[in-house]
């Protein structure tokens, strides 16, 4: 029977915070579904309903699936003391089961009664539609297309890195094949040869896949219906016509919003000045008749009345209005470069003969004010190592590095380091921006980046997202004269990608991104080189 996914009126909070209400949801069999949204809107939570691993508060969840279902986390979940072949065989445990039952059934089919007979056959054919003849094959390829072929099978999970471990897991689910696929942001910490393997892997998959993505080319490749994870309405939204008709609706969203805002502006300062100059103006210079006195104030006394209670209701409006505000729209990101009298000018960045044990070779780079290199290659090829030299935070074995003006480093990694302290308190820390506390919330909400509610939030109960755009603000915060960016679009929702690289494209300072996004490299403006073996090739 093919699987059946759906969600019935779920309702769904972390913590206090809800974060679904009230929300239904029908995945067809093999449509391959891509969901988005903002950090920390709910999209893995979402997957992890799917896959049963929480409960809804409210409503019901239905997954049946009779060849199974498979989740890759973002962060892999791999017992650090278990080995690759540990790995592996939990992944293929599935095919492993069917194929003992099919050995067994097979030693008694010369005196098999007819149930048993239909029993390995309907067997066989669910074997042979999971590819578990060719699995371990499938192991081999997988491991091979994502760059970890020469990792031994006997060695600890827990001595590989992340991006190890993440390749690993998405090998072993691509390998089991199961009827449903769950994968959580499987594109981070791939390199473009593993990317071309991956959606090919999964548009020729048979069965059915959710799949959470921030990978614009992956979504367009790859996925065949997009549902948003929309963080205002507690709902979920499915788009038609995929990824175009996703930004085709935030367009329209965004031109919304800025007009609802400049509405409310222009009635709000309308009525402001009619309560306060209406009164004023009351039949002011205006003429008795006749001498008649008493028909002047009769006549005067309705001109006023009818004033005083339309400046009532004007004020009733207004006070209304501002009850409920309309908040302005953020507006677009832009990193700030130094002022011109201050600005480096010249060469910015020079490094001569660098070496670092084997992972960097640079005999001859240099950067000036104002230019723009991307650097692409595959994973281990030196480029984060290239530009934590760069920004000083590596120091080379041997050569030479020289460095003018102020450099802004956004790492690969996020590291947190004191989980308790609240994120406005850490995105002020160090910046030395003489700012109280309500300046400095005031200067981070400014960026559009996170809501006044997060503002106490602590560090460890941030999403992995929420913590890139906390070390994007701080490099917001700080004007400079080179950016330095590994990898800016990992984590980062859709909406905000598109807006980093509009950010990026103006930029006037000097700029030197690594990144694997691929939407980000065809867009982008200035020289793009390739790293290998820790040589930057032309």
């Amino acid at each position: 029977m093919p699987a059946q996914i759906s969600l019935h009126d779920v309702t769904v909070s972390r913590g206090e915070r809800l974060l679904l209400d009230d929300v239904s949801l029908a995945v067809r069999p093999g449509e391959r579904v891509g969901i988005v949204g903002e950090n920390g809107a709910g999209k893995s939570t979402l997957l992890h309903l799917l896959a049963g691993r929480i409960a809804p508060h409210e409503g019901r969840v239905t997954v049946l699936t009779d060849g199974g279902l498979r989740l890759v986390h973002q962060t892999p979940e791999l017992p650090p003391e278990d080995t690759v072949a540990d790995a592996v065989d939990a992944a293929l445990a599935d095919l492993r089961a069917m194929e003992a039952r099919l050995r067994a059934l097979e030693a008694r089919l010369d005196r098999a009664a007819a149930d048993d007979l239909a029993a390995y056959g309907e067997l066989l054919t669910a074997y042979e539609l999971r590819g578990g003849y060719e699995a371990d094959a499938r192991v081999d390829k997988a491991l091979h297309a994502l760059g970890i072929a020469h990792i031994a099978r006997d060695r600890r999970l827990g001595s590989l890195s992340g991006g190890e471990q993440a390749r690993l897991g998405i090998a072993c689910a691509i390998a089991a094949a199961p009827e449903v696929l769950l994968l959580d942001e499987p594109t981070n910490h791939l390199d473009a040869g593993a990317l071309d393997w991956l959606e090919e892997s999964l548009r020729s998959h048979r069965g059915t896949i959710v799949a959470v993505s921030h990978d614009r080319v992956f979504l367009e490749g790859v996925t065949t219906a997009l549902v948003e994870v929309d963080t205002d309405r507690k709902a979920l939204v499915r788009h038609g016509e995929g990824y175009a008709g996703f930004r085709a609706a935030h367009e329209a969203t965004r031109r919304r919003r800025r007009q609802e805002y400049e509405e409310w502006r222009a009635e709000t300062e309308r009525l402001e000045a009619y309560a306060e100059g209406a009164a004023h103006s009351v039949a002011a210079g205006r003429d008795m008749k006749d001498n008649n006195k008493m028909a002047y104030d009769r006549a005067g006394g309705r001109v006023q009345a009818s004033v005083s209670g339309r400046v009532r209701n004007a004020r009733e409006r207004l006070r209304r209005l501002r009850a409920e505000p309309v908040s302005e729209p953020a507006p677009p990101l832009a990193f700030t470069a130094r002022p011109q009298a201050g600005a480096a000018h010249g060469e910015l960045l020079a490094l001569r003969g660098v070496r670092v044990d084997e992972r960097l070779a640079v005999d001859d780079l240099t950067l000036r004010a104002g230019e723009r290199l991307l650097v692409h290659g595959e994973n281990g090829a030196g480029k984060s190592t290239l530009l934590r030299v760069m920004a000083g935070r590596l120091t080379p074995d041997a050569g030479e590095v020289r460095r003018q003006g102020r450099i802004g480093f956004l790492s690969q990694e996020v590291t947190v380091r004191r989980p308790a302290e609240p994120l406005l308190t850490a995105f002020g820390h160090g910046l030395g921006l003489g700012l109280d506390e309500d300046g400095l919330a005031e200067r981070l909400l400014s960026y559009g980046l996170f809501r006044p509610d997060d503002l106490i939030v602590p560090l460890g109960a941030l999403s992995a997202g929420q913590l890139r755009r906390l070390a994007l603000a701080r490099l917001l915060a700080r004007p400079a004269d080179l950016l330095l960016l590994d990898e800016p679009a990992n984590h980062l929702a859709l909406g905000l990608v598109e807006e980093l690289e509009r950010a990026l494209e103006e930029w006037p300072g000097a700029l030197v991104v690594v990144s694997h996004d691929r939407g980000l490299r065809r867009a982008f403006t200035g020289r793009i080189r390739r790293m290998d073996s820790g040589r930057l090739l032309d």
